[in-house]
């Protein structure tokens, strides 16, 4: 791992002050630093070279703090540690979803140290959380140079490892709006050990009406290289009521309207036939619950 300086602010404005002071650019620009567990990483494999680490650790408590919202929605606050969002019962009450999501998020010892921001700003394809955002509604709010800025979870994501957040700007917390009697599931599908990364991600968010589809989101993850909505499958969905014949339409829309990418997961033909498989598992998962 090449040297850096290691800056350790005592703000937000400073940290995003000297993330912008001629650190370099590209790969060897100024990065944020939290719980580093992706990063750190990504450093000794050579892949960043960063001049400068700014450790968000002693910046305001305040972003690291998990509310609901007057309107039963959540507040996370970006430095939110993966295991204060697993373990709060103000995120169980309003969004269990989440909080069953997270007990299969990698392992507890990342859970501890690896933050909420973190694990949306790094842009990984593989991660659990940013599909099952997307199919929430879910909005981030960002800080930089230029001033603050809300995002679409859904929008944050560009490409491969990319997102549209600039060198210098920077997740400050992630608005969940209620519910509101939307029934949702996260499945991950995993070819070893259930907290490993998943061969594919599914998320399926229902708004039921007297037991008709008034509306379906459906977010693919882990084989595509964004969270990738599903508008085929989802368009199939609205205004019905769920029958065997559904279930295999919407299962063949989703597995036609993506390019699934295979690895050492599984194949792309694999891969496809899980997301056939599980688009209807899960939706009659939901179904029997309503």
């Amino acid at each position: 791992m090449t040297p850096f300086e290691l800056a350790e602010p005592t703000s937000l404005a400073e940290a995003i002050a000297l993330m912008g002071e001629g650190a370099g650019i590209g790969d060897n620009a100024a990065r944020a630093i939290a719980g580093g567990t992706a990063l750190m990483l990504m450093m000794k494999a050579g892949v960043f070279q960063p001049k400068r680490l700014v450790s968000l650790r002693r910046v305001e408590p305040r972003y690291a703090e998990i509310a609901a919202t007057p309107e039963g929605g959540l507040r996370i606050g970006a430095l939110a540690t993966l295991t204060a969002l697993e373990r709060s019962a103000v995120v169980k009450q309003a969004a269990p979803v989440i909080t069953q999501t997270l007990k299969t998020l990698s392992n507890v010892r990342v859970r501890n140290v690896a933050t909420v921001g973190g694990a949306l700003a790094h842009g990984d394809p593989h991660m659990d959380l940013p599909p099952l955002l997307t199919a929430l509604g879910a909005q981030v709010r960002t800080v930089s140079p230029k001033g603050e800025r809300t995002l679409a979870v859904g929008e944050l994501y560009t490409g491969y490892y990319e997102t549209a957040l600039a060198e210098n700007e920077l997740i400050t917390e992630v608005l969940v709006p209620p519910l509101a009697g939307l029934r949702v599931a996260y499945k991950k599908i995993t070819t070893r050990a259930a907290d490993d990364w998943p061969t594919l991600g599914l998320t399926v968010a229902l708004q039921l009406n007297g037991g008709v589809v008034a509306d379906a989101r459906l977010v693919v993850s882990a084989a595509t290289n964004t969270p990738t909505r599903l508008a085929a499958a989802e368009k199939i969905l609205r205004g019905t009521t769920l029958d065997t014949a559904t279930l295999a339409r919407c299962g063949d829309a989703a597995v036609s309207e993506v390019e699934l990418a295979g690895d050492a997961h599984g194949s792309s033909a694999y891969k496809r036939e899980l997301l056939r498989v599980y688009t209807q598992r899960v939706l009659r998962e939901i179904w029997g619950k309503s």
